[in-house]
């Protein structure tokens, strides 16, 4: 069984999406509520905050993990995982 970069980071990982799972179902209920626009957007700011804070701390397991050990194997699937890597930045530099 292959093991991801994450495993030891998976609970914390889990903790932190269970928060950001209740911001979410709190700023719902607060558009139930129609509660104050910038109110509700102060919310979202700050559920999308923890999931870049989610984002980069995968992205840090799977660079120390899953591409450490392929460059260190080196070769195409090397070539992959830096690509991959890459491409998982640029998708959170845009987001």
């Amino acid at each position: 069984m292959h093991v991801h970069g994450y495993v030891d980071d998976k609970e914390a990982l889990l903790k932190r999406l269970r928060r950001v799972e209740g911001q979410v179902r709190g700023i719902a209920r607060m558009i139930e509520e129609d509660k104050y626009c910038i109110d509700v957007l102060t919310q979202v700011s700050a559920a999308k905050s923890a999931l870049e804070s989610v984002a980069l701390a995968l992205l840090e397991d799977h660079l120390t993990h899953c591409v450490a050990e392929a460059t260190a194997s080196g070769g195409p699937v090397a070539d992959e995982k830096l690509r991959e890597a890459s491409d998982a930045i640029a998708r959170l530099v845009r987001s």
